[in-house]
């Protein structure tokens, strides 16, 4: 098939792309031209330009002609209404990218399943709310006009090229810090549960809906199912590089109040527990499953962190020595003050 993948450079996407075009179809690729295409340069097409110029996009997608558009960078509503203006009356699909960041939590049942759950209303998470937002305008399109839409919901999702592992979403300093025996921040109790998921598990399941009459006006979370917590995450970095980590509870609420923009994620998502059940998908995709485990995805992350020679975050590295420094000496003060009051 004839398949369009807007925004086909990012971490989830350059692997969507390549999973295609390994499937024999004909991908087109419309990106802003910032990072270097070598994939399958002999099967894919690319096209440049800027979704957010709305006149210039609408002008360059009336000249394409395709059977499915996989949309992987609409955040809002405004991103997913140039969308279906371009692609509604002429493809025969179109995937919308959103995440199961956009569910109101905490879920009333683990594992969650897709019509156990809602759309957050909460507009304190701004990416969550937003995405929820795009979400309820595309089922009322659904709804009133029988579109031929899917909506896809990853969760946390681990790939090469990716940066966004960790509380602090600092990377290659976990495995730095584990390295040099330095300790880790981890919210709560590290109990947490969790299916951390990996690119090449979540693209599989893009390339199945593809062209798929049963997943047409349905919405769908693709997780991995295997039940970990936030601790073995770091564990599973320790197994890697053959040494255990040290690690620091702090409360997703204080780490909150410290930087709001770097732990939102943490403080409005991921102290929830984020077990979700597949059945859904299952039924359309029958013989659909994740097979990376964590431990396996965490090798290949360390991999590549050390194939590329990735340099630590220094900002982030003083910022963890900072907060394990911090709740140190709070903890003596608490209980110094215990045994004065013992007295």
């Amino acid at each position: 098939m004839k398949v369009l993948v807007i925004g086909g450079t990012g971490v989830i996407s350059r692997e969507v792309v390549k999973q295609l075009a390994e499937a024999n179809h004909h991908v087109i690729v419309f990106s802003r031209g910032n990072k270097k295409e070598t994939l399958f340069q002999d099967k894919v097409e690319h096209i440049y330009g800027d979704k957010g110029q709305k006149q210039t996009f609408m002008e360059q997608m009336h000249e394409v002609d395709v059977e499915i558009v996989i949309d992987m960078i609409s955040f809002h509503e405004e991103d997913a209404r140039t969308t279906l203006e371009a692609f509604s009356s002429k493809a025969e699909q179109i995937i919308f990218t959103s995440s199961v960041a956009a569910y109101q939590r905490p879920y009333p049942f683990l594992p969650a399943r897709e019509a156990q759950l809602s759309l957050t209303k909460d507009p304190s998470f701004r990416y969550a709310y937003e995405k929820a937002e795009m979400e309820r305008y595309l089922q009322q399109k659904i709804k009133e006009e029988s579109l031929p839409i899917t909506i896809i919901r990853p969760s946390l999702t681990f790939g090469v090229g990716g940066m966004n592992v960790g509380v602090l979403r600092q990377n290659v300093n976990i495995v730095h810090r584990i390295e040099q025996g330095k300790p880790l921040v981890l919210f709560g109790d590290g109990t947490t549960p969790w299916n951390f998921t990996f690119v090449p598990d979540l693209a599989k399941a893009y390339v199945g809906l593809v062209g798929n009459k049963e997943a047409y006006g349905e919405d769908f979370h693709i997780t991995n199912e295997e039940h970990s917590t936030w601790k073995d995450l770091y564990e599973a970095f320790g197994k890697a590089v053959h040494k255990e980590p040290e690690i620091v509870y702090i409360p997703s609420s204080w780490l909150y109040e410290v930087n709001t923009s770097l732990f939102d994620h943490i403080y409005y998502e991921k102290c929830y527990a984020g077990l979700f059940d597949n059945a859904k998908l299952r039924k359309v995709l029958p013989d659909y499953e994740a097979t990376i485990s964590l431990e396996k995805g965490i090798q290949m992350m360390v991999q590549w962190y050390k194939a590329e020679q990735k340099l630590v975050d220094q900002k982030k590295a003083w910022l963890e020595d900072l907060l394990v420094a911090f709740h140190h000496d709070s903890l003596v003060q608490i209980k110094n003050i215990g045994k004065e009051n013992a007295r």
